[in-house]
């Protein structure tokens, strides 16, 4: 009876709690390819360095809003990625390692998938055979986050010019804006 009673009253508290728990399942490398070759998926990938406050902030603001990371759950493998990280990583078979460069140094993978723009944070839209769509540079807050991976994920890339997904986009997505509270 008492266990009745629980979960009776904690069921509510637990679907409330439940989308702020929600969280961005993050992959490494080898998972992603390993799941996509099982199941092909396009890939969005966080390449961040340790020291950005940037990266911080989005991590915390942008990435931990339960409608991004349920997006991004369902329609991405998502891999968070360390641009300065030593260690080697196999990707498309092709092994990419740590190069020192100065006091520092960067990690061969993140210069070739951000085509050698090295800036943090900077998302990458990777298509399913692992080919890099788009590096896209900065801070991104949750709505232009949404519009970006929208455009991605649902393959409007292939045929819609962006200025004219983007106007698509807030003439029927903004009112839905994920985040907004009283949409």
């Amino acid at each position: 009876m008492i266990r009745v009673c629980l979960i009776v009253f904690l069921l509510p508290v637990f679907s409330v709690l439940s989308p702020a728990l929600a969280q961005i399942n993050w992959l490494s490398w080898e998972d992603a390819q390993a799941m996509n070759k099982k199941e092909p998926r396009k890939f969005i990938v966080d390449v961040y360095t340790q020291w950005c406050g940037w990266c911080k902030k989005m991590d915390k603001e942008t990435f931990a809003n339960p409608d991004i990371s349920k997006y991004v759950n369902k329609h991405f493998y998502a891999v968070k990625f360390d641009a300065e990280t030593k260690t080697e990583i196999n990707f498309n078979d092709k092994v990419f390692q740590y190069m020192k460069s100065g006091n520092s140094g960067y990690h061969q993978l993140a210069a070739e998938i951000t085509f050698g723009k090295l800036s943090y944070p900077t998302i990458v839209f990777l298509d399913e055979k692992l080919n890099v769509l788009q590096p896209i540079p900065g801070y991104k807050d949750i709505m232009s986050l949404d519009k970006i991976m929208k455009y991605f994920a649902e393959d409007y890339y292939k045929t819609t010019p962006w200025k004219k997904y983007e106007e698509m986009y807030l003439k029927q997505a903004a009112p839905a804006v994920p985040g907004k509270s009283g949409t």
